[in-house]
């Protein structure tokens, strides 16, 4: 029997099935049973929050050109699903309010920040986590951690994570030694191990490593005692998790 499961986290939705960060996808991860969905944020040109990945439509749409450059009515015009597969044709790029309606409020969604854009991307984001009355349930992560602490500083209800893909020395004194309360620690999975979780966990904070797939990998992070793992297959690991605690 597993005493602590990990919370199954669907990484851009379940990407490895349906097209990253779309609508199919997180509607694949939640009948996949994950509890958790992990999203990316940019700005368009009219300072709307949409979701993707990079910060160009040329990889994920039949588009091009820099999403910040673009108004979210043209963006909208883009087919975001047909290069994964011709069942997704039609599939847009979405807006993160469409996100939100789509996902229950019970479901954790990790909004990942990809681009600052000189702060607007701040004041955007906890304008709208206000007005959706979803701060309890959802950590806004990056890479930039400048970014995610202003975030912090502006409103003390927000649940930020750290992002980082190498061998911290001490990942829980670096998250300690903020200013602002950090809620979760977000590491590259091949960067991770036992003891870190431990320190980590038993100081207050959680631990959600990506992006992990193979049933090895599942099995060594749930082993370590992960608090959540991001992946592309949420109904692998939900099916590990249950075989695992019929053990």
């Amino acid at each position: 029997m597993l005493s602590n499961k990990p919370m199954i986290i669907a990484h851009r939705g379940a990407k490895g099935m349906a097209p990253e960060n779309t609508l199919a996808a997180f509607r694949l991860g939640l009948s996949q049973g994950c509890e958790g969905i992990e999203l990316d944020v940019h700005l368009t040109a009219d300072e709307e929050i949409v979701v993707c990945h990079d910060m160009t439509l040329n990889r994920t749409t039949n588009g091009k050109g820099l999403i910040a450059k673009k108004s979210l009515s043209e963006i909208k015009t883009y087919d975001a699903g047909l290069w994964f597969g011709d069942e997704f044709k039609g599939e847009t790029v979405p807006t993160l309010d469409e996100v939100f309606d789509l996902v229950p409020d019970s479901i954790m969604i990790n909004v990942e920040i990809k681009n600052s854009y000189d702060g607007r991307m701040e004041h955007k984001l906890v304008e709208f986590l206000r007005r959706r009355n979803r701060l309890n349930n959802v950590i806004v992560s990056s890479f930039d951690h400048k970014c995610v602490r202003r975030i912090k500083q502006m409103e003390s209800e927000a649940k930020i994570g750290l992002l980082y893909q190498s061998k911290l020395l001490d990942p829980t004194a670096y998250a300690r030694s903020f200013d602002v309360e950090v809620y979760s620690l977000h590491p590259y999975f091949q960067m991770l191990d036992a003891e870190d979780v431990l320190k980590a966990t038993e100081s207050g904070l959680y631990v959600y490593p990506y992006t992990a797939n193979e049933v090895n990998d599942l099995l060594h992070l749930t082993g370590f005692g992960v608090s959540g793992i991001i992946t592309d297959f949420p109904g692998r690991l939900k099916d590990l998790l249950q075989t695992q605690d019929s053990k």
